[in-house]
């Protein structure tokens, strides 16, 4: 009895070791298929010059093109609208090291432009005629601006020109957004486009091309019908077709055939159902979209349709082959539906030499670990999650920055603000994503500037979180907020508050 009760024993405890061993060999393995993840400040705020909120730096964008990275963001945020700058960051050796600097001939806190301040940064890349552009909304308090101006670079990204005007004549415009047509399959290569809506005509959105890497723009033009919308972010095909997803009544998009000719009519993606981000922080259900090697194009955005009562956003996609017929709304599985967790403020990536069920995806954000907060409690996070099938699965989430917390954010006249969007690029198979990390204040001084992180990869281990299963709960949303543009003219609203099921 003795000896079989101590075999048994014995057994057991082999049986432990093995399973011990086991969890020890697997935690191994998945450590070493973890990446090393490191954060890299890429700018920071040297201004001093009222009334900018110093130091502060929000609402990045980052394009690739070969080894090169090119990120613009707001520097020294103004709390009525725009910044004391639009400050730039590039790499030219795939993301390793960073030089950074601010746009010239902008603004009067930089030293050498006219405009009282700037917003709304966005990146292109021109291949055909070789320049980078960073797009950017020029604010006055005095005078009449321009729609949108577009700063030039010829060497790489590390010398900025003098802004070009677009638009001149324009009564008041908000949320700009450039793209370049840089497929030399394309029958328009090398056509820059430009998007912005004009909120003092109740946000009807506006389109302009240009053929000369950005030296100068047409005369701007709308969509077939007219169509009013906010937050477009303008892609292009492989056939020249530009695709441009856009918040508008619905989460939607428009196109063009011929090269910035004409626009079409919108068609919807999906009812836009969002759940309104605790705290006070400047969020909501703007599109973050791109284009993969074969250009499918992607849009995604903060939704609340999984979860009930509309308590908490995840992230949701939709994507398209030609940007008139659009995938069923599907949710990116970052969490369990039943949990507290709200995701906001998505930037996607795609390298582009993948393409279908084999593209790889990547997705930086901004999250809480608990929905019902507010802003003395409220802890602010950046994510990332990745899928290396096109979106058949996913890989779990890494937690990229925080806890932040919202005191040290600057005021805006929107909220406490990281940005409208943020951003993810690949360069030679890595993904980048720029995003805004705030520390906690010393005194009355802030400490927000942009990192990326290092170390990324898009793993196809653990690669099996899947959302197949999930179905839509209601078609409930909380009002979507109307945002005051940065020029300060206030559009017509174009929604009516929606607590309700359709």
């Amino acid at each position: 009895m003795n000896r079989q009760f101590s075999g048994l024993k014995s057994g057991r405890m082999k049986s432990a070791f093995l399973v011990l061993a086991l969890c020890l060999a697997l935690a191994s393995l998945m450590a070493a298929q973890t990446p090393a993840i490191s954060l890299t400040r890429i700018s920071f705020d040297p201004f001093t010059v009222g009334p900018g909120q110093h130091a502060t730096e929000v609402e990045p964008h980052v394009l690739a093109n070969g080894s090169t990275l090119v990120a613009a963001f707001q520097t020294g945020r103004i709390s009525p609208g725009g910044s004391t700058d639009i400050g730039w960051a590039t790499s030219t050796n795939g993301g390793t090291t960073w030089a950074h600097g601010f746009l010239p001939g902008l603004t009067k806190g930089e030293g050498t432009g006219p405009y009282d301040a700037a917003s709304d940064p966005a990146v292109a890349y021109d291949a055909k005629h070789g320049v980078w552009m960073i797009s950017s909304l020029p604010i006055s308090n005095s005078s009449q601006t321009p729609a949108v101006v577009v700063s030039r670079s010829t060497d790489g990204g590390l010398k900025w020109e003098n802004p070009v005007s677009v638009d001149p004549t324009a009564p008041s415009s908000d949320k700009n957004w450039i793209v370049c047509d840089s497929w030399t399959s394309s029958p328009h290569y090398g056509n820059c486009y430009m998007e912005w809506d004009d909120p003092s005509n109740g946000d009807e959105i506006m389109m302009s091309t240009s053929t000369d890497g950005g030296l100068t723009w047409s005369a701007a033009i709308g969509t077939a019908n007219h169509a009013t919308g906010i937050g477009g972010q303008p892609l292009v095909q492989p056939n020249g077709t530009v695709v441009v997803p856009i918040e508008t009544n619905f989460m939607s998009a428009f196109s063009s055939t011929n090269g910035g000719m004409s626009w079409s009519v919108p068609v919807a993606i999906g009812i836009i159902q969002s759940h309104i981000d605790a705290g006070g922080i400047r969020s909501g259900p703007l599109p973050s979209a791109a284009v993969d090697g074969a250009g499918t194009i992607w849009v995604v955005w903060e939704d609340c349709r999984y979860r009930l009562q509309c308590a908490t956003n995840d992230l949701v996609y939709s994507t398209s082959t030609d940007g008139t017929h659009w995938t069923k709304v599907t949710r990116i599985p970052i969490d369990p539906v039943t949990s507290p967790v709200d995701h906001f403020i998505p930037g996607i990536g795609i390298d582009p030499t993948t393409s279908g069920t084999g593209s790889h995806v990547a997705v930086t954000y901004y999250y809480y670990t608990q929905t019902s907060c507010a802003v003395s409690n409220c802890q602010l996070y950046v994510g990332y999650v990745s899928s290396p099938n096109g979106g058949a699965t996913w890989s779990a989430h890494i937690r990229l920055a925080g806890p932040m917390k919202l005191a040290s954010l600057p005021n805006s006249q929107n909220g406490l603000m990281v940005g409208d969007y943020i951003a993810t690029a690949f360069t030679n198979g890595v993904p980048h994503g720029v995003f805004a990390i705030a520390r906690l204040k010393s005194g009355t001084a802030f400490n927000e500037g942009m990192f990326t992180a290092q170390g990324l990869t898009v793993p196809a281990e653990g690669a099996v979180l899947s959302s197949a299963a999930d179905k839509p709960l209601h078609k409930l949303s909380d009002r979507i907020e109307r945002e005051q543009p940065e020029k300060g003219v206030v559009p017509p609203s174009r929604r009516s508050a929606k607590r309700s099921a359709k």
